[in-house]
Formats: C-alpha cells, structure tokens, sequence
C-alpha cells in the first residue's frame, strides 16, 4: 500500500507551483523564438552572449590605423574632427593634443592585448600614433608632413636650412640668406647670457610669424608659397637651436652645441 504524502512534500510541490504560476512558465512545445522572462533568464548564458558580441566589435581594434586614406590627423579625431588643412586649422593646441595622445597610448598598450599576434599589432599601433604626435606637435614637421601629403618633396629643403652661406636655392632669395647669416654671427658673437637671452626672444618671435604664414599659405592651398615658408622656418628654429646650444667658455669664446 502506497504511504501517504509527507506535509514536507506536500509544502514543496505547493511551493513549486505557485512558482510556476507567478512566472508564467510555457512548456518546451512552444516556438523556439519565444523569449523567457527576464527574471527566469540564465545570466551567465546572457553574460556569454554579451561578450561574444564585444569581442565581435573589437576583433580588429587597430584596423583604422592602416586604412586606406588614413593620416596623422585621422588618428586624433578629437582634434582634427574635419581632418589637415585646409578643413583644419594648421596650428594645434598642444594641450589638448597630448591628452587625446595619451588616451590613444593607454587603449594601445601592449599589455592590454594579450596574445601574440594582437600584442604586435599593438606595439605597431603605438610607433604609430608616437609618430603622428611628434609630428603635428611640432609646426616644421608639421608643415613637412602637409606637403608631403601633396606630393611635394621636401627632403633637399633639409639640408638647405642646414647650411648657411650658399647662393640662393630652393626659391628663397639672398636677402633671407644674408639676414640668416647676419643673426648667427651675432649669436656667435655674443659676450653674455642676457645678451643671449635677448636674441631667444627675438628669434620666437620670427619663427612665430613664419608659423603664421605657413598657416595662411595652407589655408589657401599655396603649395609653393608653403614650401618656401618651411625652409625659412627650417633656418629660424636651427638659429633657435643655436642659441639654446649657446655657452661662455673660459677663455671669451662662444661654442655652441647643437
């Protein structure tokens, strides 16, 4: 003879079913489509769905650094929204600069992508975008940056600002170069540091004014004119280099260390 139920079976078959009532529980013989209430649905089996799709979207998280058309201004969208000059302007905040340039360093990091194939995607991603900053920090790589991008070939204006004394070359006339030549034999003449210090602030203020004009001349897509712009200021910023290589030696001579 069968024995009579347990109150303690009793009580957890009660349980059971206002369980199944209150949540609305289907039997397996409905469409596959249908979705369970959220309050019955498995969160781990969720939590795997979501990460999956996360690492859908993140597979190739350095895909845009060798996209076609990408430049050094594309990398910082933050602060070339529009992208180069002309659409931006060619001067750069050098402080919002560095902040974009940090955030773009630490989602880059090696150590943030492990496994060997994304760790060196990673560290190329990181020469990368060192390299673009470097480049749009500084206005006379800048500008060389810009015309390159328009074909121009700048790699002899380089060794013209290196050299002083030479006929006019490169579309810049003698005046300039006689001028150049004027300030670096004061600066090899001089006999103090005020007196050096004096010139640093003279010579801000022309390479100021150059950086000036190279802005204009890229707003305005004069690709020569620009040309000419950046070697001029390739020969201010050697005077600046020059005079921050300035030092008195013991005997009254002026050395310089570039």
């Amino acid at each position: 003879m069968m024995r009579p139920a347990s109150p303690s079976a009793f009580r957890f078959f009660a349980t059971f079913h206002r369980y199944l009532s209150s949540h609305h529980f289907h039997p397996p013989l409905q469409s596959s489509k249908s979705k369970l209430p959220p309050s019955i649905r498995c969160p781990y089996l969720h939590r795997s769905h979501s990460l999956a799709r996360h690492a859908s979207t993140t597979s190739k998280p350095f895909q845009h650094l060798t996209a076609t058309g990408t430049t050094h201004y594309s990398l910082f969208p933050q602060n070339f929204p529009k992208g180069p000059p002309p659409a931006s302007s060619f001067h750069v905040d050098p402080t919002a600069l560095r902040k974009e340039f940090l955030q773009l360093q630490a989602r880059s990091h090696p150590d943030r992508h492990p496994g060997a194939e994304e760790k060196l995607k990673a560290e190329a991603a990181s020469a990368r975008i060192n390299d673009a900053y470097k480049t749009l920090l500084n206005p006379l790589l800048r500008a060389r940056y810009l015309l390159s991008l328009r074909g121009v070939d700048v790699g002899g204006d380089e060794s013209i600002a290196s050299s002083i004394g030479e006929p006019a070359v490169g579309g810049i006339d003698g005046g300039f170069l006689m001028e150049v030549m004027e300030v670096r034999e004061e600066v090899e003449g001089a006999e103090s540091r005020e007196e050096v210090e004096g010139m640093k602030v003279a010579n801000e203020e022309r390479i100021r004014r150059s950086e000036e004009i190279l802005g204009a001349m890229f707003m305005e897509e004069n690709v020569e004119g620009a040309r000419k712009e950046k070697v001029r200021l390739g020969y201010w910023v050697n005077v600046r280099t020059a005079l921050d290589g300035w030092e008195k030696v013991g005997d009254g001579r002026v050395s310089e260390h570039d």
